[in-house]
């Protein structure tokens, strides 16, 4: 299993970056939906004041009441006239007002012009100007101020919308590391199952050479014949090549899991013949060479063979042939057979067949048929004729292969 590489730096950028998106597109947000209110605002200033305009009115009614009432002195009519006149001709007291009089005929320099006749009709068409002026700044205002209601109306849609937006983006920025963390914690999972799983496999099938050694260390205390203590060592050496072979702990991966062969010619003949016995009888060719891995071929026909011991209590037959010229191993039994249903699950790991004879993990038969795989063949399960099981396995060419390993050092002499 290759791990991907690991970049600490590039990827902390990263999540900080992520982890600043919803600051930086709530900011870019609001600056450009508020930008029309802003400018309005702005624009406005501090807002539109009408009280200039109706100062003018007020000091001009003022100047035409005194020259009409004779109780007024002189003085105080100059005084008053002086007030209007002087409100006339400020400029800078009217908010708006050039806007105001490029917006229709009305001009504050009519209402001076007016005052400076010291006429009836001229003060009288001055206080005509000074009051379509009011008139005019009113609705100006009123029309500003519905302006600035809309603007602090899309100010409010702004800053809800842009709320919105920054907590569907923390949600989404949210769900992101769960997931991230959820896809962690399966790939850590699935790599603890993937190690569990190799183990398991290891133990299952350094258990049968580690009982042969066993056996034969045992058998080899009380061996007084030279030729018996010469099998033995040989039967030692090859239980110890068979246990260093599965339970190599830096490949158990590529033994189990990834199937990774190393692949040399071998005579599958002399493979089979090693399992012939008293319950297991073999036919095979000699010399039926094929370029095999010869030590996981040896694992897969353990399995059959000890399968097919376990549950029949008759003769297990066990042939190699070469029909169409790849070679191919039947194991056959007498036992009880296995139903269809089971047949098509005793691939599966922990599926098992009927009620064996011995204690089984279930997991030799899954082994078997992957590594009939990486050898591009198979294994398949039919009912034997007369009754009984009937296990054919294939062999095509093998699909993945490092070098061969190098042979191990014998114990015996020569």
């Amino acid at each position: 299993m290759t791990a991907r590489p690991a970049h600490p730096r590039r990827e902390l950028l990263r999540e900080l970056l992520l982890a600043l998106l919803p600051l930086l597109a709530t900011v870019t947000l609001l600056g450009l939906i508020t930008q029309p209110a802003y400018i309005a605002l702005t624009n406005g200033g501090k807002g539109l004041s009408p009280y200039a305009y109706q100062g003018l009115v007020q000091d001009l009614l003022q100047y035409r009441v005194a020259t009409l009432d004779p109780q007024v002195t002189p003085e105080e009519r100059t005084e008053r006239y002086q007030q209007a006149l002087s409100s006339a001709s400020n400029r800078k007291q009217y908010a708006y007002l050039n806007d105001l009089e490029a917006s229709d005929e009305f001009r504050l320099s009519a209402v001076q012009h007016g005052l400076e006749q010291r006429t009836p009709q001229g003060l009288q068409r001055a206080i005509n100007e000074a009051v379509a002026l009011n008139n005019l700044v009113r609705d100006y205002s009123a029309d500003q101020g519905a302006a600035y209601e809309r603007a602090f109306v899309e100010l409010r849609r702004a800053l809800i919308g842009s709320a919105i937006f920054s907590g569907l983006l923390s949600l989404v920025l949210i769900l992101r590391a769960l997931l991230l963390w959820r896809a962690d914690q399966v790939r850590a999972q699935r790599r603890e199952d993937r190690q569990r799983e190799a183990l398991r496999l290891a133990s299952h099938e350094m258990r049968r050479p580690l009982q042969a050694l066993l056996l034969a260390a045992d058998a080899l205390r009380s061996a007084r014949d030279e030729g018996m203590q010469q099998r033995l060592l040989t039967q030692i050496e090859d239980s110890a090549a068979q246990l260093a072979s599965r339970a190599d702990l830096t490949r158990l991966n590529d033994l189990y899991l990834d199937v990774t062969l190393r692949v040399q010619p071998t005579d599958l003949g002399e493979l089979v013949r090693r399992f012939s016995s008293s319950r297991v009888h073999v036919t095979a060719p000699s010399p039926l060479v094929w370029p095999v891995d010869a030590n996981r071929v040896r694992q897969m026909l353990e399995n059959l063979v000890e399968n097919a011991v376990k549950y029949t209590q008759g003769t297990v037959e066990v042939t190699l042939d070469a029909p169409g010229g790849a070679p191919r191993v039947q194991v056959r039994d007498h036992g009880p057979g296995i139903s269809d249903e089971l047949r098509g699950r005793v691939f599966l790991p922990y599926e098992r067949g009927p009620q064996s004879l011995g204690p089984g993990s279930g997991l030799g038969l899954p082994l078997v048929r992957r590594y009939a795989h990486a050898h591009g063949g198979d294994v398949m399960l039919n009912h034997a004729p007369g009754g009984g099981l009937l296990i054919t396995l294939t062999f095509g060419q093998a699909v993945t292969q490092v070098a061969a390993p190098v042979p191990v050092r014998k114990l015996t002499p020569g």
